[in-house]
């Protein structure tokens, strides 16, 4: 099969598993699901969904689990969409990208917080009690010179 059309039909499956994960399926394990893509294999017997799951490790888990057991909800849905000779047996995976982008994006925020604090300190304007000081010591040397 060409490239072209195993895009095409990656394509398809993506947008049937996202659609039915979002109005058809009941699980309540399956919260906060979004469907990053899909890779087929050449023969198209078998297709690896990537998905993004929001919450901790053990959500992500329990999301995961709720997948794989409506797999076959999922590729009857395929069935219905796609005539091919064989309907791909689906497989999950969590797409780590979406959580690290959050990170990278967290630490540069913080890095701009910092380094806009630190500029802010040093373009800051004396304080009152700096400059009273400094007075203070000039008022002092002048009233040596006097004597």
């Amino acid at each position: 099969m060409s490239s072209r059309r195993l895009l095409k039909a990656a394509e398809a499956i993506r947008e049937v598993v996202a659609s039915s994960i979002l109005t058809e399926m009941r699980d309540p394990r399956v919260r906060d699901v979004t469907v990053v893509g899909v890779k087929v294999t050449p023969d198209m017997r078998e297709a690896v969904v990537m998905v993004s799951i929001m919450g901790d490790e053990a959500a992500q888990q329990l999301s995961l689990r709720g997948l794989q057991n409506a797999a076959g909800f999922l590729q009857s849905k395929i069935a219905n969409r796609i005539d091919t000779r064989y309907t791909p047996r689906l497989q999950f995976k969590v797409d780590k990208g979406v959580q690290q982008s959050m990170a990278v994006v967290e630490i540069l925020e913080k890095i701009k917080r910092e380094r806009d604090g630190i500029e802010e300190d040093e373009s800051a304007p004396e304080t009152d009690t700096e400059m009273d000081v400094e007075s203070n010591d000039d008022d002092a040397s002048s009233n040596e010179d006097e004597s």
